[in-house]
C-alpha cells in the first residue's frame, strides 16, 4: 500500500509541473505582424497595446474598435484594409486583460476602467478635440455604453464621440444569456482558479464555436489565433476576474441602457439574429421598443454600409455569404440631433 502512494505521488509531481507551467503557442506569422505594426502607451502603469493606421486620404473622419470578449484587437484585422479606405485614421486597442496588453492579477477589472484606458488612448494620439466615431462589438458595446454616458454627461476627460456602431452584445442585461462556462467561471468561487488553469484549445475552440453562425464559423488556424492572444501573458488566468463585467451589466444597467436611449449621438445597430447570446427576436424587440421611439424608425437601411457593401463586392472576402445575410436581416436606426 505504501509503495502504491509513492507511486502516485511521484506521477503527480511532473503532472502538476505541467499543469502549473503550460507554455503558450507562438504566435503565428498573422499575429507577429498584427503585433509588430502596434505600438503601446502606459495607463497608470499597464503597457496597452493599441494599433492606429493612417487611411483615406481627404478624408478626416477618425473610427475607433472596441473588441470583445474573450480575443483582442485582432478580431478586426479582416475588415481593417477596407476601414482604412474609407477613414483617415482607423484605431483599435486591446483591452486591459486582452490581447497584448498587461494582464495584471489580481485585478479589479471592470469596465469603468477601460473606458478610461480608451479615453487615455484618444489623449496619448492628441484627438482629444476630434470628434471619434465609434465602433464596437459584444465587450465593447458596454464600454461603448460608458464613454457615451461619459460624453452625454460632459465628463472631465470624455472623448467627444460622433457616432456609435454597435455590434452583437448584452447591451441589455435581460435579453442576454451567458453561456454556462461563463457563469461558472463568475460564480465559481474558489473553483474558477482551477477551471482557468484546465482551459485548454479543445474547450476554448468548441465552447466559442458555439456563439458563432453556421456561415461565419472560423477556420482552425483562426481558432488557434484567438487561443494564442488569450494565452499570451497568461490571459486565461484572469479570465474569470474579467468576467465580472457580465454583473456590472446588471448593476449599472440603468446608467448603461439610460446612456442608449438619452443620447443625441447618432446611434446605429449591426445585429446577426443567429446570436445564441442575445437571441433574436427576444434581443431586438426589446431594442426597437426601448432604444428607438416608433416617431423616429426609418425603416430599413444599412448601417455602416460601407463596411458590409466592400466585402460583399469582393470576391476574396471569406465573410460575403455571411454579410450577405446580415445585409438582409440588419436592423438599423439612426438618431440626429
Amino acid at each position: 500500500m505504501k509503495e502504491w502512494w509513492v507511486q502516485v505521488g511521484l506521477l503527480s509531481v511532473p503532472l502538476l509541473a505541467v499543469y502549473l507551467h503550460i507554455p503558450p503557442p507562438k504566435l503565428s506569422p498573422a499575429l507577429l505582424s498584427w503585433r509588430s505594426s502596434g505600438g503601446y502607451f502606459t495607463y497608470k502603469g499597464q503597457n496597452i497595446f493599441y494599433r492606429d493606421s493612417t487611411g483615406a486620404v481627404g478624408s478626416s473622419d477618425i473610427v475607433l474598435l472596441l473588441h470583445g470578449f474573450p480575443t483582442s484587437s485582432y478580431d478586426w484585422y479582416k475588415v481593417w484594409e477596407g476601414l482604412t479606405q474609407r477613414f483617415h485614421r482607423v484605431i483599435a486597442l486591446d483591452f486591459v486583460g486582452f490581447g497584448f496588453s498587461d494582464k495584471p492579477r489580481p485585478h479589479r477589472y471592470s469596465i469603468f476602467e477601460q473606458a478610461s484606458i480608451v479615453e487615455g488612448l484618444v489623449h496619448h494620439l492628441g484627438l482629444r478635440h476630434q470628434r471619434i466615431n465609434l465602433l464596437s462589438h459584444d465587450y465593447g458595446d458596454t464600454v461603448a455604453q460608458e464613454l457615451l454616458h461619459r460624453y452625454e454627461h460632459n465628463k472631465t476627460g470624455s472623448i467627444l464621440i460622433n457616432s456609435l456602431c454597435l455590434s452583437n452584445g448584452g447591451i441589455f442585461p435581460e435579453t442576454h444569456y451567458p453561456r454556462f462556462i461563463q457563469k461558472i467561471l463568475k460564480d465559481g468561487g474558489l473553483l474558477s482558479p482551477v477551471i482557468t488553469r484546465l482551459m485548454n484549445f479543445f474547450l476554448f475552440s468548441r465552447g466559442l464555436g458555439a456563439v458563432f453562425g453556421p456561415y461565419t464559423q472560423p477556420s482552425q488556424a483562426e481558432y488557434w489565433d484567438m487561443w494564442t492572444v488569450v494565452r499570451t501573458n497568461d490571459g486565461n488566468l484572469v479570465v474569470d476576474s474579467i468576467l465580472q463585467y457580465i454583473n456590472q451589466r446588471k448593476k449599472h444597467r440603468d446608467r448603461w441602457v439610460g446612456a442608449l436611449m438619452s443620447t443625441s449621438v447618432p446611434l446605429h445597430l449591426i445585429y446577426g439574429p443567429l446570436d445564441p447570446v442575445n437571441p433574436h427576436p427576444e434581443f431586438l424587440q426589446l431594442y426597437n421598443s426601448v432604444i428607438v421611439p416608433p416617431a423616429r424608425k426609418e425603416g430599413w437601411k444599412a448601417a455602416m454600409s460601407w463596411l458590409l457593401h466592400w466585402c460583399v463586392g469582393q470576391p476574396q472576402c471569406k465573410f460575403r455569404p455571411a454579410l450577405t445575410l446580415l445585409l438582409l436581416w440588419s436592423q438599423t436606426t439612426q438618431r440626429h440631433q
